[in-house]
């Protein structure tokens, strides 16, 4: 398949330099190491030319993917899905059966397969799949896969796959030294005899070297008060309806501080790692359309996330280290836009030394003002992508029923046994009563707003 025709799919008009770069990188004959910060189009710098290279009379899983999170297995999954290209892609991962997701395996013979190393192993010890015939092995936000303690899985992952030729590796941190399993550079047995200097491993490096981008605006904002709720609150409700993302260093912290929160009629949600898997799906969601403005979220969110057009970074605790730092600024002010960046501290709080001492101060209001509702809301729809239930579906039944225009309706995003769809808030209350009863696409189904 052309690259135009993809990038047409895609509704790309060109790629950026970072992206022509790999895709060149990609057609020599080494393994890659691609460094670039969170934000700047990583996944399609490795699919588009991995999906090239796929060969259509192969029969089986030719590419597998590692991922340290579920939500960036499934990013990848919808962005390749996107591609609109004759072969298919899955995504694997904890929180649901492994013997669902062979079923689908055996359906629709990917020829790609993402997922976190310790469910791919599943698979793979199983046999779900030939691993003979796996040539590609890419490994997404590697360095947080370790951070995780992926080390084993992923050797263990890589030591299962026998007929691999091409290691790509992805970062937007430069680690020190890549661990010999991961076999990049033809270091693949422990002890090699080919001399470094023969190494077939090249190594994109687009990292900045300015820890903040200058489109990012850094500020403090001082807490009377050790417990910073308060201040939080007061900070969020000045900031009004734009898009925050508030990081935390626990997921005990991510309960309390959404919770607190939400008991002062604030609207926000809760994303971390011990969560269900449908509900981190849905705060996702929510946060991505505009209906919910504010994320309470532990770092799990810093990295790999695709969440476009977020205004402002919020540090409630600070960044274990620099690296996190720079991570959770990275969700903001990306491609040309602008974002602002608010630590806050107590008085006994003191900055470490890779954020400035002299960075200005953000003054409150005196008066708060008070919390600003979002200009959408979420609908849930219980049936999806197995009931034959589409985008077209969805909207067709919203404007005919519901009486909606298409200024009314925002986001769709229909899942295999569900759908959201983002509506206009001042609307919602009409328009739930208007469809009260009626069928989508002649099935009977809950509609009603997402919790």
């Amino acid at each position: 398949m052309e690259l135009q025709d993809i990038l047409r799919n895609l509704q790309i008009e060109q790629l950026t330099p970072m992206q022509e770069a790999a895709r060149e990188a990609y057609g020599m004959n080494k393994d890659l190491v691609l460094l670039s910060p969170t934000g700047s189009g990583k996944t399609l710098a490795f699919l588009l030319p991995l999906v090239q290279t796929l060969k259509a009379d192969v029969q089986g899983v030719q590419a597998v993917v590692l991922v340290p999170s579920r939500e960036l297995a499934l990013q990848i999954e919808t962005v390749f899905k996107s591609m609109n290209t004759p072969f298919k892609a899955m995504s694997c991962y904890g929180g649901r059966p492994a013997m669902e997701e062979h079923r689908t395996m055996k359906g629709i013979n990917p020829s790609v397969i993402i997922g976190t190393p310790g469910r791919m192993n599943d698979h793979l010890r199983k046999e779900n799949f030939d691993a003979r015939t796996v040539t590609t092995l890419v490994i997404d936000e590697f360095d947080k896969c370790l951070e995780f303690g992926f080390h084993d899985e992923m050797a263990e992952v890589i030591g299962q796959l026998p007929s691999l030729k091409k290691r790509v590796l992805l970062s937007a941190t430069d680690a020190e030294e890549i661990p010999q399993f991961a076999g990049v550079g033809g270091n693949v047995e422990v002890n090699s005899t080919i001399p470094k200097s023969h190494s077939t491993l090249l190594k994109l490096n687009f990292l900045a070297t300015e820890p903040v981008s200058d489109r990012l605006s850094l500020q403090k904002v001082l807490s009377p008060e050790k417990d910073k709720l308060e201040t939080l609150y007061r900070l969020l409700c000045t900031l009004g309806d734009r898009s925050t993302l508030v990081f935390v260093n626990y997921r005990e912290s991510v309960e309390r501080v959404a919770s607190y929160l939400q008991s002062r009629k604030f609207p926000c949600d809760a994303f971390h790692g011990g969560m269900e898997q449908a509900d981190r799906e849905r705060a996702l969601y929510k946060f991505r359309n505009g209906s919910c403005p504010v994320l309470v979220s532990t770092d799990l969110a810093a990295r790999g996330l695709d969440i476009p057009g977020i205004d402002n970074i919020v540090h409630y605790h600070l960044p274990v280290n620099e690296e996190a730092f720079t991570h959770r600024n990275g969700r903001t002010a990306r491609w040309e836009a602008r974002g602002s960046s608010f630590l806050l501290l107590h008085a006994e709080e003191r900055l470490p030394d890779y954020i400035p001492e002299d960075i200005p101060a953000f003054e409150l209001p005196e008066q708060t003002p008070k919390p600003a509702k979002s200009r959408w809301t979420t609908l849930y729809i219980g049936k999806g992508k197995k009931d034959k239930l589409n985008k077209i579906d969805i909207v067709g039944f919203l404007y005919k029923k519901g009486g909606l225009t298409k200024e009314d309706v925002g986001q769709v995003d229909v899942k295999e046994h569900y759908a959201f769809v983002a509506v206009r808030r001042s609307k919602a209350k009409q328009l739930l009563t208007l469809i009260h009863g009626e069928k989508i696409k002649g099935m009977k189904t809950i509609i009603e707003e997402a919790k």
